[in-house]
């Protein structure tokens, strides 16, 4: 950084390595890693040099990326340990509300007449009314990894999950697909010799727009930093992307040629996604069945509420200790209540957005992939250079000199025994 700010802000590897000591790599590789998290971009000289420019606010942002690193896994565990607290007090207080408030209902009800006692009482309990709920199913509400496991459960919910899944919803449904990603982008690189345009990668990545045109190629600087690329400028002067460690493999498969560039590009991307998709938020996993016992569950709740309001203001007897318990906690009943359908109005909006963030997203990168199957003439013309420049080294066993799993002496003895044939022929 003391280097940047020495050269003004646009920075070769050369001005790293020489002001700060370091190896040309080292030197690199922190210079990808400061762009990344700085929003740097790359500049290309008349004489193929690349330069790094770094905004003048680039420590602040640093700083601030800094701090958010150190914060977020003090705010996961938080933000775990309140969905936790939120789904055992939620479910379980939906069945504590309904047993209070009809409970109530009917002690207000019992305490007019010991006639009208009996005959009210049993009418309560043959109203229709009547649900199985499995006390195991109360242990889904107390489970940490409750989103991982439901993931992985493909068969219908029980009540207790169909009420949560209800309103609180199922979890991030792209929750993991990152790894999906870079695993599409290192297949894709591979495949290619080791070579790749920014263009080829812009359909893993995330693009706020869809133009082709783009002349800041600083999206590519965090699939660098992860691969271990470097930039290149070829003859025409356009910005290419080595990946050294990617161009050495053990298996022999056909890589793309360049006689693929153009229609054909979907052939020669060897089976991998032509670009990375990610998945829409869904409301709840819950079939229409359980999901219209979940909300005869919250009416039947909110209709008590009501109820149960309008007679506590018309009481005309002295309330018992449990009436005034309820009578006490009646707001947060109310609250409860309420909520039980706000939640998920509230969120049913939010997915909405969230969903046209996505579906823009997916678009762009999916548009981003049919320019490479019909690339213009500049396009291809830096398609060519990138196959032009591909390398694959397939290190077969013919190439192998050492192996742990033989004597090592065994293995000097055949390799001077190697060397004394090829110096007789």
């Amino acid at each position: 950084m003391d280097a940047v700010d020495a050269c003004g802000g646009r920075v070769t590897i050369g001005d790293v390595a020489s002001k700060g000591g370091l190896k040309l790599n080292e030197a690199q590789k922190a210079l990808q890693a400061l762009a990344a998290d700085t929003n740097g971009f790359l500049e290309v000289s008349d004489e193929g040099d690349v330069l790094y420019v770094f905004p003048k606010d680039y420590r602040s942002k640093l700083a601030a990326k800094s701090f958010r690193i150190k914060l977020e896994p003090f705010v996961e565990k938080a933000k775990s340990a309140a969905e936790y607290l939120v789904r055992v007090s939620f479910g379980t207080a939906l069945i504590a509300s309904i047993v209070l408030v009809y409970t109530t209902i009917i002690a207000l009800l019992s305490s007019r007449s010991d006639e009208d006692n009996r005959g009210r009482r049993g009418r309560s309990y043959d109203s229709g009314f009547t649900f199985y709920l499995n006390p195991a199913d109360l242990f889904w509400y107390w489970d940490p990894y409750y989103y991982r496991r439901r993931r992985i459960q493909k068969d219908g919910m029980n009540f207790i999950e169909s009420v949560f899944s209800f309103v609180f919803g199922d979890g991030d449904p792209n929750q993991g697909i990152e790894d999906e990603r870079w695993k599409l982008i290192g297949q894709y690189i591979s495949s290619n010799g080791g070579v790749v345009t920014a263009e080829e990668l812009a359909p893993y990545l995330d693009l706020e727009t869809a133009d082709n045109n783009l002349v800041d190629e600083s999206y590519i600087l965090p699939v660098l930093l992860r691969f271990e690329g470097q930039p290149e400028v070829d003859e025409e002067g356009n910005i290419l992307y080595r990946f050294p460690s990617l161009q050495r493999t053990a298996s022999s498969q056909r890589s793309g040629r360049k006689e693929y560039v153009g229609k054909r590009w979907t052939d020669w991307v060897g089976g991998v996604e032509k670009f990375f998709k990610e998945k829409k938020w869904q409301f709840s996993k819950t079939s229409n069945s359980e999901r219209a016992m979940v909300i005869g569950l919250g009416g039947l709740n909110l209709f008590g509420v009501i109820i149960l309001g309008t007679m506590l203001k018309n009481v005309a007897v002295t309330p018992s200790g449990f009436i005034t318990f309820v009578s006490d906690i009646f707001p947060l009943l109310q609250i409860y209540a309420g909520s039980f359908f706000a939640i998920p109005l509230t969120r049913w909006f939010l997915i909405r957005n969230k969903n046209a963030k996505i579906e823009k997203r997916n678009l762009a990168r999916e548009l981003r992939a049919r320019a490479l199957e019909l690339p213009d003439l500049s396009l291809r013309r830096k398609l060519l250079s990138a196959r032009d420049m591909a390398q694959r080294t397939v290190i077969g066993q013919d190439r192998i000199v050492y192996s742990t799993d033989r004597d090592l002496f065994e293995q000097d003895y055949d390799t001077q025994d190697w060397d004394q044939r090829f110096r007789e022929i």
